[in-house]
């Protein structure tokens, strides 16, 4: 399967000057995303471990997430997935990061995969992450995507209820071994477009 690469003019759901649309804009001052590169990755596995382990103890065990965040966020898994296609962006407010997204295209499928947006925890609530939704839809708008899937532990009620504000719902079921005597346990959702 193909992946493009994301267009670099128009469909970025970012002005020019890389300023998120009106959308929550006031909740969300001065935030930007910009694209990551390979120099950004010691920030993106800084900010996974941070907000891994602040938020997911009350979903998976430590274990689990120690497991995941190297099975994940290892330099030579980002680095790979960035030359597969898939884009990694930083999510900044005042020119600082706060989180960041993964996403891929697969062309022939007509669909976009969320594989990640995590924000900060302390700044939840605060619109950063619905801005970082409507810029995916954005860019999958401007690749002429069907739909945007993701995957959400079925134990994390506070993104379930997040994804649904943004418009998806539940399409599947899905529990994967992952190596290490652990599954994840998740809800497909999806966004039709």
């Amino acid at each position: 399967m193909s992946r493009d690469a994301p267009p670099h003019a128009g469909g970025s759901g970012q002005s020019a000057s890389g300023q998120l649309p009106a959308v929550g804009r006031a909740r969300c001052l001065g935030a930007t995303i910009r694209t990551a590169t390979e120099a950004d990755i010691p920030t993106l596995r800084s900010l996974a471990q941070q907000i891994w382990r602040d938020y997911y103890p009350a979903i998976i065990t430590p274990d689990q997430i120690e497991y995941m965040l190297e099975w994940m966020y290892a330099p030579e898994v980002i680095r790979s997935e960035l030359a597969a296609g898939i884009v990694w962006e930083l999510i900044l407010r005042e020119a600082e990061p706060v989180g960041f997204l993964a996403y891929g295209h697969e062309a022939v499928a007509r669909e976009v995969t969320l594989h990640k947006v995590y924000v900060q925890t302390a700044l939840h609530g605060q619109g950063l992450g619905q801005l970082a939704l409507a810029h995916v839809k954005a860019k999958a708008v401007a690749w002429n995507a069907r739909r945007i899937v993701l995957r959400v532990n079925k134990r994390n009620e506070r993104a379930i209820r997040a994804y649904e504000r943004a418009g998806f719902t539940v399409a599947e079921t899905l529990v994967s071994n992952i190596g290490g005597g652990f599954v994840m346990d998740d809800y497909l959702m999806a966004l039709a477009l």
